[in-house]
């Protein structure tokens, strides 16, 4: 057996062990709240049966000439009650009075009159004013037989002239305590077979960081000197590795069959033309105008699916990324007037106007070349969409601790059915001027690279028509 396994089955063998001594602490108490519960209800009952007694007293002695056939009656009575799981069909209360002097004037069971009962605590405690109660076993050897007494005091003008006692067998509630017992039991079985089976389905996942805490320690060995930062560093990124592999170890399979869908929806448009195409090419006597025609279709679909696929491989490899591997600081002005320059020569094809409106330079902390890339892909999607004459803006605008980048056009806007697909991989809106799309991983990169620089992209419908679009970004402190 691996070291790794003997780890996680020591795991497991910890918690059953915590399992087992709580179900046993809890097990344990269970008698004692139920015997506090009747004690409880003992209490009272011996207070009702002294009230009773006190209605007969005359002249202060004490006359229990009723009480002999009320019990009688009373263990007589047939009647059958479900209490939860347990059946009750007779009564089990038993109960005695004695005189000032402890001995025994009336017993229910009539097996201790004329006894002295002033040794127990029920009746000595009790005439002297002080609460009294005992648990004493009707067979000495025999636990099963104890029976508990509660005591109350009989007084004629506030004088104790003697004690009504109550008592109950420990068997009556014992019934109770069994199946509170059992059902505790099967409850903390039940769920130590859940939590180790769900920890065997889930051990592949588990068991792997200890690997790394293998390899950690390996480090550790293969170290000359002995640094607490350095060995610091080296846990947490273990610890590091150790959940993005666990998180690509979960999403991977849905990550790559959710790529392979679109991927595959996107292609078959293309394809479709480029086979159409070339079956037609196939035909004798065609004109070699049409001919032609043909082969720039075959041409541009081609070309759609080298973008497409292009665009996808760098997508891919932007989202694997967990952070920015070099960072420096980023002045956003000169980076506008720079895409304005370069996208103003495609614009003027169309008589479009791209202009700055940024008053103040500000920095950040990130990667210039990504930055570039995402707002030249805002700046593109501005242009394809704006109408003929009119203007892009790219402004920027300064809080206290974000920068905002925005591209504004004056084009259709966006409809309200892609408010919230825009976004989305793969998905793009018709041109207004060309009635073609695009390859729809435009706003899908600049979304990633948003977020690995822990900014945010936000596209609306501008006031007064068109579409706006911020990239918000930390504001480099300086």
């Amino acid at each position: 057996m691996t070291k790794r396994n003997r780890i996680f089955i020591g795991i497991l063998l910890i918690y059953a062990a915590g399992i087992a001594l709580m179900l046993y602490s809890v097990v344990a108490d269970i008698d004692p709240r139920y015997r506090e519960s009747a004690e409880e209800s003992l209490v009272e009952t011996s207070h009702l049966l002294a009230g009773l007694v006190e209605q007969d007293v005359r002249a202060g002695a004490i006359d229990t000439a009723r009480l002999e056939p009320l019990f009688k009656a009373l263990y007589a009575r047939e009647f059958h009650a479900r209490i939860y799981s347990v059946s009750k069909t007779r009564v089990e209360m038993r109960a005695y009075v004695t005189d000032r002097q402890g001995r025994v004037l009336f017993d229910s069971l009539g097996k201790s009159a004329g006894a002295d009962f002033s040794q127990w605590h029920d009746v000595g405690l009790t005439l002297e004013g002080r609460y009294g109660a005992r648990s004493t076993r009707d067979v000495k050897d025999d636990p099963r037989t104890s029976v508990m007494y509660v005591g109350a005091p009989i007084r004629w003008n506030n004088e104790i002239i003697g004690v009504a006692s109550v008592g109950k067998p420990v068997t009556s509630f014992g019934q109770f305590v069994s199946a509170a017992r059992e059902k505790t039991l099967y409850v903390g079985l039940v769920s130590v077979l859940a939590v180790l089976l769900l920890a065997v389905i889930v051990s592949v996942w588990l068991v792997r960081p200890f690997g790394l805490i293998s390899d950690y320690v390996r480090y550790v060995r293969a170290q000359r000197s002995f640094s607490f930062p350095r060995l610091g560093r080296r846990a947490l990124g273990a610890l590091g590795a150790a959940y993005d592999e666990m998180r690509d170890a979960l999403a991977g399979r849905n990550y790559v069959a959710d790529y392979v869908q679109t991927l595959t929806h996107e292609v078959k448009s293309p394809l479709s033309a480029i086979r159409g195409a070339a079956e037609l090419l196939q035909e004798p006597g065609m004109p070699q105008a049409e001919r032609q025609r043909f082969l720039a279709n075959i041409t541009r679909e081609a070309g759609r699916i080298q973008e497409m696929v292009d665009r996808m491989m760098e997508l891919t490899a932007l989202e694997t990324r967990r952070s920015l591997d070099s960072v420096q600081p980023v002045a956003l002005k000169p980076l506008l007037e720079e895409l304005a320059s370069a996208a103003q020569d495609v614009a003027r094809l169309r008589n479009i106007r791209i202009e700055v409106d940024a008053p103040e330079d500000a920095a950040v902390e990130g990667d210039a070349f990504l930055l570039r890339r995402a707002v030249s892909n805002l700046l593109d999607n501005a242009v394809d969409f704006s109408p003929e004459g009119s203007q892009v803006v790219l402004s920027l605008h300064l809080a206290a601790r974000t920068v905002r980048v925005q591209v504004r056009d004056r084009g259709p806007g966006i409809p309200d059915y892609a408010q919230d697909k825009v976004f989305e991989k793969f998905y793009s809106l018709a041109r207004p001027h060309s009635r073609k799309k695009s390859t729809g991983l435009g706003l899908a990169f600049v979304k990633e690279i948003a977020s690995l620089h822990h900014g945010r992209i936000e596209l609306v419908n501008a006031d007064g028509g068109g579409a706006l679009a911020t990239l918000s970004l930390p504001r480099l402190a300086g």
